[in-house]
């Protein structure tokens, strides 16, 4: 890969937050060349997406295991396309899903930056080691980021 191609970035984790607009903010204002795409973010139309398309389920697992095997078709998709994964946890709710996204990536080989507060390191550690980089916030990402294109340490203006 070279610097002139078009980077494919999968964000994934933690809904409940900023940090999606502020690496797209960042990537922008840096003029990287940066695609990014994420999973649904919409909580109720991520949950109710499989009953809603392929019909209702009258027990709680098979609704939720509906919508996650129809989410799964985006998540792995977008991942096998991605050439970094950045991933992030964030404090309100436990995202297995973006673990397993980030051990999903990390067996593909793919880059995977991790992106939490430094007090969840403890419980992250397994899922850190795996990382190529541990952010702390979305502006390190963008820096992560712009020197993995550029190899430079400053981000260019767009």
């Amino acid at each position: 890969m070279t610097g002139t191609d078009i980077w494919q970035v999968y964000l994934s984790g933690e809904i409940h937050s900023d940090w999606r607009q502020r690496i797209r903010d960042g990537v922008a204002a840096a003029g990287l060349p940066i695609t990014l795409s994420a999973p649904v973010t919409d909580h109720a139309t991520s949950d109710d997406a499989g009953v809603r398309i392929l019909g209702s389920e009258d027990k709680p697992f098979w609704h939720d295991n509906k919508g996650a095997r129809l989410n799964a078709i985006r998540t792995r998709t977008l991942i096998d396309k991605a050439d970094v994964v950045v991933v992030r946890f964030g404090e309100k709710y436990r995202q297995w899903n973006a673990a397993f996204d980030a051990g999903y990536a990390a067996a593909l080989g793919k880059a995977v930056i991790t992106l939490h507060d430094n007090s969840l390191a403890h419980a992250l550690k397994e899922v850190d080691a795996a990382a190529l980089a541990v952010a702390e916030t979305p502006e390190q990402v963008v820096q992560a980021l712009c020197y993995a294109i550029t190899g430079e340490l400053s981000a260019p203006r767009a």
